[in-house]
């Protein structure tokens, strides 16, 4: 994202931590690596489509839940 602030935040690790999964959990039942998993949930680096899906599915959360974009940060 070089620097970029994001505009979509996310609640990943409120959701994760409710079900009881560490990040290394998480990563392993979506197929990604911790260090992106960490990424997502610092707002760092944003997902795939495919792996923003697999999130919410394995969270049990629907895909707006755990995503948010915020239109007022474009200005």
């Amino acid at each position: 994202m070089g620097g970029k602030k994001s505009h979509i935040t996310n609640r990943i690790k409120v959701a994760r931590v409710i079900q009881g999964l560490s990040q290394a959990d998480l990563a392993e039942r979506v197929g990604a690596t911790r260090q992106t998993i960490i990424a997502v949930e610092a707002g760092r680096y944003a997902p795939s489509l495919e792996l923003a899906f697999r999130i919410a599915h394995v969270l049990e959360e629907p895909i707006d839940g755990l995503f948010v974009f915020d239109p007022s940060s474009l200005n």
